[in-house]
């Protein structure tokens, strides 16, 4: 998966969370996209979370998996979730990413939304198949995650919704 040298894999994930698509591919050159820097994020988590769409959509037509996680257990689509990029997340849902893939605490990418008052990204991920009714570990659903966090429209938004 890592078949950079250390420098190689932090020049790629600095340019991945800077959206520095050309350079990043021409860094690859064919090589594997799944190249992880030294906390465990890869290349699709970074243009993710960073909100890189057009370098997300270079990762993914060159196989990055949209599934790996992180050692924390975040998926690209949970990052994109969190920081709430409709246009990324829309990328990673066209490309294979489950909407409703929960990492080890259970957490989906709808309980990210929601817990950060991310209402478009919410209705996104529902549209495209997120249960809302789901449990984490914890045994809190997406409407709970809000109403804990204090997002009000995204609370509304899922309780509505149920009734």
């Amino acid at each position: 998966m890592n078949d950079l040298s250390f420098e190689e894999r932090e020049r790629a994930a600095h340019l991945a969370r800077a959206g520095k698509t050309d350079p990043l591919v021409e860094l690859l050159g064919g090589r594997s996209p799944d190249v992880l820097d030294a906390k465990g994020d890869s290349l699709l988590m970074l243009a993710a979370y960073y909100g890189h769409a057009g370098t997300v959509t270079a990762l993914l037509l060159l196989g990055a998996d949209p599934e790996l996680r992180n050692p924390r257990g975040w998926s690209p689509l949970d990052g994109a979730a969190f920081k709430g990029d409709l246009e990324v997340i829309q990328t990673l849902l066209d490309c294979g990413a489950q909407p409703d893939a929960a990492g080890p605490d259970g957490r989906t990418p709808l309980m990210w939304a929601a817990a950060f008052n991310r209402s478009t990204v919410v209705e996104a991920l529902i549209e495209r198949g997120a249960d809302p009714t789901r449990r984490d570990v914890a045994g809190l659903d997406a409407a709970t995650h809000a109403q804990t966090m204090g997002a009000d429209a995204t609370y509304t938004l899922l309780t509505r919704r149920a009734a």
